[in-house]
Formats: structure tokens, C-alpha cells, sequence
């Protein structure tokens, strides 16, 4: 049974974080659950109840087929201008805006702009690096908590054990130098860990905490990760979370309180 607990803390005191080494390059069609079970079972990894699986972003979309060659999209003449005005293909721009809900700022090299899901990101995650070969672009899954949904119900239907799935991808941060990997897609837990209503130390109720802690999960798991280590699906292990079918969807600020929009 997972141990729960309303304040999100470690069973142990402590937390393990480690990466399940030689997930193979994925293609179109693969099962990302399978390839995961397989890799684990070769390296002796065991995988235990309450064990949270950080997934990157980027195999789930290359399982799901969202990789595009640049000579198969044909870029409209607004694409165009905004590759002159920005510096990028035109065809990368394309794709930047069929994935794109809204246009929030465009600069020399980027436009941050607005998904369908919501994720307000540079260029819509679409993305070059890690796509397998050149020419090559990847775009977000259509669906993350379906993906993660899809990935944890195949896990548990293999290993008997209950789990939770982050997808994550990398996110920059405004006023704040650097970038962080965030929560794209959950299944099987809350993403956010509520105070509110609860006691600080001095006794006061708190009224507004919401600590996300799928997006802190996604963050620290990028630290073992990396960029270029080829280590797409790490382990968090000892997080006591609250089972629930939650989803990355409710992490994204609703307009209704978007005082920056």
C-alpha cells in the first residue's frame, strides 16, 4: 500500500532519485510502459508501490508520432514573416502556430506563446534538440495526462504496483534567469499540495499556499536526468504523494486569475 500523507512528506526523512539507465531510442509506435518494464527489468530495478516515474516529455511525443521532417510542413506566408522577424525556419515557425492558442510575445529568437493545453512556453514546445536527426522537430504530446494515464495504468497492469506518472518538459520562468523542468502530464496523484487553512508555525491560517509539487518532482528529477545523458525516465522514490486521478491540467492558472494576461 502507498503510505499517504497530507503534508507530502518523505516516508524515509529522505528521498531517492535515480534514473533507469538504457531506455533505447524511441520511435513511432513504440510502447513507452514496455520499453520502461524492459529496461528496468535489465538493469535490476524493481519497481516498488509508491515509486513516482518522471517521464520526459520528448519519448513520449516520438512514441505518439508528434516528430515532423521539415520538408513535410509547408509553412504559411505569416510563418515566413515570423521567421525573418525571429530568426527561425519557417517551417519550425509553422509548427509553432498550428500548436499555438495565442501569441503572447514574440523577440529575436523566441516567441513565447499559449498552447492548446494551456502551458504558456517558448515556441510552444516545439522543439529540435534530442529529435532523433537533423531536420527533425517534436512536438508535445495532444494529450499529456492521457499519455501519463495510458504509461501508469500499463505499468501497474505489468508489476502489480501502484504508482504515479509526471511528464515533464523544460519551462522558462519570467523575472528569472535559467529554465526548469516543469509537470505537463500527472496520473495518480494531486499535483499541488494544499495548506490552506492550515496552521503556520506562529499559528496563523494560511490562505493562499499551494505548493506544486509535481512541478518540484519534474524539477529535481531533471537534476539526475540531464540534458544529454540519455536518461529519459527517472524513479522518485520514498514521496509520500495523495493517490488521486489528478492532472497537469490543473496546474495551469485559469484566465479568471491571470492578472498578468
Amino acid at each position: 500500500m502507498i503510505e499517504t500523507s497530507t503534508n507530502g512528506e518523505s516516508s524515509k526523512g529522505y528521498l531517492e532519485i535515480f534514473a533507469i539507465p538504457g531506455i533505447p531510442e524511441i520511435e513511432t509506435g513504440d510502447d513507452v510502459a514496455e520499453r520502461i518494464l524492459e529496461s528496468a527489468l535489465r538493469s535490476g530495478i524493481v519497481l516498488e508501490d509508491g515509486d513516482i516515474l518522471v517521464i520526459a516529455q520528448k519519448i513520449v511525443s516520438k512514441a505518439e508520432g508528434c516528430v515532423y521532417a521539415s520538408e513535410d510542413v509547408e509553412a504559411t506566408v505569416f510563418a515566413e514573416q515570423m521567421g525573418k522577424y525571429t530568426g527561425h525556419d519557417p517551417e519550425y515557425m509553422e509548427l509553432v502556430l498550428r500548436h499555438s492558442r495565442r501569441i503572447v510575445r514574440m523577440a529575436q529568437g523566441f516567441v513565447i506563446s499559449q498552447t492548446h493545453h494551456g502551458f504558456v512556453m517558448a515556441n510552444s514546445g516545439v522543439d529540435s534538440s534530442n529529435s532523433g536527426a537533423r531536420g527533425r522537430m517534436v512536438t508535445l504530446p495532444d494529450d499529456p495526462d492521457k499519455s501519463a494515464r495510458r504509461i501508469k495504468e500499463s505499468i501497474e497492469a505489468s508489476t502489480g504496483r501502484r504508482i504515479a506518472v509526471v511528464i515533464s518538459d523544460t519551462f522558462g520562468r519570467p523575472w528569472r534567469s535559467g529554465q526548469v523542468n516543469m509537470a505537463i502530464g500527472i496520473a495518480g496523484m494531486r499535483p499541488m499540495l494544499d495548506y490552506r487553512g492550515l496552521k503556520d508555525n506562529d499559528g496563523r491560517e494560511m490562505k493562499v499556499t499551494q505548493i506544486a509539487v509535481a512541478d518540484e518532482l519534474a524539477s529535481a528529477a531533471e537534476l539526475v536526468s540531464g540534458k544529454t545523458k540519455r536518461l529519459p525516465v527517472v524513479i522518485v522514490r520514498n514521496y509520500r504523494f495523495d493517490p488521486a486521478p489528478g492532472t497537469a491540467r490543473e496546474l495551469v492558472r485559469d484566465e479568471e486569475h491571470d492578472i498578468f494576461k
